[in-house]
């Protein structure tokens, strides 16, 4: 019975995602992005930017690691930062305003300016994927 349960929870968790995600490409698009690219999504992840305060780069995989389906580390606090990939939390990319805030946030600390409607889908893509 758990069993079923889990597998219950964990189709719905993947098909919130998989909605969720496709609204998000379709907002994007309607921002003239697209087509999107988990490979472009993969060089985003990875893209090091020189912050201007401390003269040092930075990139997504510093705190979320280059494994998205692992644990990450963030670079200032050193608090745990969960998995990003859904293939580990399937939930993980299922609710619209946390994947807005934490772009903006993350966006603005990390490459000091707000991600493109095309940076925002190749990651997605990317991360969907992975």
């Amino acid at each position: 019975m758990k069993s079923i349960l889990f597998s219950l929870l964990f189709l719905s968790a993947a098909a919130l995602q998989a909605n969720t995600l496709d609204n998000m490409f379709k907002s994007f698009q309607a921002n003239g992005a697209g087509p999107f690219s988990a490979e472009q999504g993969r060089d985003a992840w990875a893209r090091a930017v020189i912050d201007k305060k401390s003269g040092k780069a930075r990139s997504c995989s510093d705190c979320h690691g280059d494994d998205p389906s692992k644990a990450g580390k963030h670079i200032k606090t050193g608090k745990r930062i969960e998995p990003m990939a859904p293939s580990a939390i399937p939930e993980r990319l299922s609710d619209p305003k946390k994947i807005n805030k934490w772009f903006k946030r993350n966006c603005k600390w990390t490459w000091g300016r707000i991600c493109t409607p095309q940076e925002k889908g190749d990651l997605l893509l990317y991360l969907q994927k992975y």
